[in-house]
């Protein structure tokens, strides 16, 4: 296990699932692309990612300029130099990034984990509908985190950190997969992949609506 630098932000969960969120990209990735992270926050996922996948660009985003030190500082402590310098990057902001050159060529894969439930419910549109403007032809929107879903007992622990989260804000919350996919829909995309993986945390893949019928097969680069 990386020793955590202590003179760095460090997020204790983000240590726990990046081991099994990575063996899931690997199994879905090709050996090389171009990857956007939307709301990367410590940037601990962003190293890890990009050191186990050294074929792909990392393009690390948040929508808080104070994280981009730690991001820098996990990416030079894993020796990851494939992940670029973050962009400020508000999901409700459009075009994408915020400020600056346009990110140019499109990603193969756009990767977010833990935002949808401590963030106002438009975020999920608009993540949706700029991933789709964002996402290479069979390129994929990778989400991750806890979700409610129809027919599915919601565990102890995630109803209690709704509860939490609600309480500190009314705007917060976990959301149920169908209305996530509701969302999407209307931007073009199409559940293709559900992973249940530990802690009661789901990893979905979403691709372009057209692919939704078909098998798909690890990314490969966009041209």
């Amino acid at each position: 296990m990386q020793k955590t630098d202590p003179d760095l932000p460090h997020s204790p969960a983000a240590e726990r699932n990046q081991g099994p969120i990575l063996a899931q990209l690997q199994a879905l990735l090709g050996t090389a692309g171009r990857a956007l992270e939307v709301a990367s926050g410590t940037g601990q996922h962003a190293a890890h990612f990009a050191a186990a996948l050294p074929g792909w660009q990392w393009q690390p985003t948040d929508r808080q300029a104070t994280h981009f030190g730690a991001i820098t500082g996990w990416a030079a402590h894993r020796g990851a130099a494939n992940v670029l310098p973050p962009r400020r990057l508000d999901v409700l902001h459009s075009p994408w990034p915020d400020a600056g050159p346009a990110f140019g060529a499109e990603f193969d894969l756009v990767y977010c984990a833990n935002m949808l439930h401590i963030a106002p419910w438009a975020c999920c549109a608009a993540l949706m509908q700029g991933a789709a403007r964002h996402l290479a032809p069979g390129g994929r929107l990778v989400t991750y985190g806890p979700y409610l879903e129809d027919g599915v007992p919601t565990a102890p622990s995630n109803a209690a950190f709704d509860a939490s989260l609600r309480a500190q804000d009314s705007a917060w919350g976990l959301r149920r997969l169908e209305d996530v996919a509701a969302t999407a829909a209307a931007a073009g995309l199409a559940l293709l992949q559900r992973h249940a993986l530990p802690a009661h945390n789901l990893l979905l893949v979403w691709g372009r609506a057209a692919s939704a019928t078909r098998a798909t097969p690890p990314i490969a680069p966009s041209a």
